[in-house]
């Protein structure tokens, strides 16, 4: 899995590691994103300018925080939509009607990425397998087919909102490696956090909420 790029935590920016972990590679940086985020701002802020700069609407809107960015390097789906659509890439939700009418299975499309309140992370196909490359493990985590499509369930009943990635994704050595042949993992990746102490509590009880997922799923899988 050497071949597999992934990008791992560093603070809060998972919507970084997210978009480089699905593309293979480091293609956005946080000052990428946040010009993203910023020219979303001021979009938002010449539309709400046409109801007239002395509103009270525009007044408000002025004293608000940006929706798009936060301090603590959390992006919004607009910046992530935005800048997928740089690399003609689209995000359609998984769980919308007109996506569910299609009647897709999940193992015939190409990668999703997931959030959940401030955390976003990719699931992604190479070759013919899938992976979890979830920032907040220590390593990409080999996903069975009959396990994709489970543990896509288990995301949506924690609260998880699924996007499916539609478009051609830049070429990397993972797919041109594992398009060839098959990887086995003997062990799966442990979470970050159970490897090094982490200073935020509310990291570790994401983690730990994760874990406690992944092995539900896990449980179910081994059970079939």
């Amino acid at each position: 899995m050497d071949s597999i790029f992934h990008e791992k935590q560093e603070g809060s920016l998972c919507a970084q590691h997210c978009l480089n972990n699905l593309l293979q590679g480091e293609y956005f940086t946080p000052v990428d994103l946040s010009s993203i985020a910023h020219q979303l701002d001021e979009e938002e802020r010449m539309r709400m300018a046409e109801g007239g700069m002395a509103s009270e609407e525009y007044r408000t809107f002025l004293q608000q925080p940006s929706g798009n960015m936060d301090d603590s390097g959390f992006f919004s789906i607009q910046v992530i939509s935005n800048a997928l659509r740089v690399w003609g890439l689209e995000l359609i939700l998984f769980n919308s009607p007109e996506y569910q009418r299609l009647m897709i299975n999940p193992i015939n499309e190409k990668a999703f990425i997931c959030n959940y309140k401030e955390h976003w992370f990719t699931i992604r196909k190479l070759g013919q397998q899938w992976f979890n490359l979830n920032s907040l493990l220590t390593g990409p985590e080999l996903i069975s087919d009959t396990y994709l499509a489970l543990f896509l369930a288990q995301l949506q009943q924690e609260g998880y909102s699924i996007f499916v990635i539609r478009g051609n994704l830049p070429e990397c050595e993972a797919e041109q490696i594992l398009g060839i042949m098959r990887v086995h993992q003997q062990q799966r990746p442990r979470l970050i956090g159970e490897d090094e102490a982490q200073t935020s509590m509310g990291w570790l009880l994401m983690q730990r909420r994760h874990r406690q997922g992944r092995e539900q799923v896990f449980k179910l899988v081994c059970s079939i």
